[in-house]
C-alpha cells in the first residue's frame, strides 16, 4: 500500500461515494435533511458533506463551536435588550445550544391568550445553517404539524446568516397571524381554512383554550 493509502488524516482520506438524496421539504422528517456533520471533541478535525453540491468540508471543531456560541451570546445580550414584541428566549440551563422560547398569541388570530412554547436547538455551524425550532405546545394551524415542526421557508432553504432567533419568532408570530394555506404542513387543516374560515378559527381557538392557557 501506498503511503497515501496508509495516511488515516482528514486530508488524505479516501472520500467513499454517497446516495443521492432528495432536497428535504417541509413535510419530510428533519433527519432526511442533506447536511451531515461529524464532529469529535477536541481540537480534532470534523468534517461536513453537503451530498446536493458534492462536497467535502473540513475546520476545527472546536473554533467552529466557539465561533457559534459568541453569535448565540450576541443574540441572548440583544433579546435582553430589545425583546421582540410578545416573544421571549434563553437557554434551557447552562446549555447555550438549546432553548426555550415563549410566543403569546396574537391578539387579532384565534391564537390569542395562549402561550405557546417552543423548543430551538443550534447547530454546531450556526448562523451559517439555521436552527431547528418546533413548538412543544400543540396548536391547531396548517403550518404546524402534531410533532410541532413548521413549515417556513427561513428555517429551510430561505435562511441567512443574517437572520436572528429574534426575527425568527416575529416570523412564526407573522405565521399564526396570517397562515400560508397554499404550502401547508397539514392539508387537512388548510382546507379548511380555505372552505371554512370560521370553523377554522373556532377549532384553532378551542385548542388554543385547552393546550395553551
Amino acid at each position: 500500500a501506498t503511503a497515501a493509502a496508509r495516511c488515516s488524516c482528514a486530508r488524505c482520506a479516501v472520500r467513499r461515494p454517497r446516495a443521492a438524496l432528495p432536497p428535504p421539504g417541509c413535510g419530510e422528517p428533519e433527519a432526511a435533511s442533506l447536511h451531515r456533520a461529524r464532529v469529535r471533541r477536541g481540537r480534532r478535525t470534523w468534517t461536513f458533506w453537503d451530498d446536493a453540491a458534492d462536497r467535502t468540508f473540513e475546520g476545527d471543531a472546536e473554533t467552529e463551536a466557539n465561533m457559534a456560541l459568541k453569535r448565540i451570546h450576541k443574540e441572548l445580550r440583544d433579546l435582553g435588550s430589545d425583546p421582540p414584541a410578545n416573544c421571549s428566549a434563553g437557554p434551557v440551563g447552562e446549555d447555550l445550544f438549546h432553548w426555550q422560547a415563549t410566543i403569546m398569541g396574537p391578539e387579532d388570530s384565534p391564537y390569542a391568550g395562549g402561550v405557546f412554547f417552543l423548543h430551538i436547538a443550534f447547530p454546531a455551524d450556526y448562523p451559517f445553517k439555521p436552527p431547528k425550532v418546533h413548538f412543544t405546545t400543540k396548536i391547531y394551524h396548517c403550518n404546524i404539524n402534531s410533532n410541532g415542526g413548521i413549515c417556513l421557508d427561513i428555517l429551510k432553504d430561505q435562511w441567512s446568516p443574517a437572520l436572528t432567533v429574534s426575527k425568527v419568532l416575529l416570523s412564526i408570530c407573522s405565521l399564526l397571524t396570517d397562515p400560508n394555506p397554499d404550502d401547508p404542513l397539514v392539508p387537512e387543516i388548510a382546507g379548511i381554512f380555505k372552505d371554512d374560515r370560521d370553523q377554522h378559527d373556532s377549532i384553532a381557538s378551542e385548542w388554543t383554550a385547552k393546550y395553551a392557557m
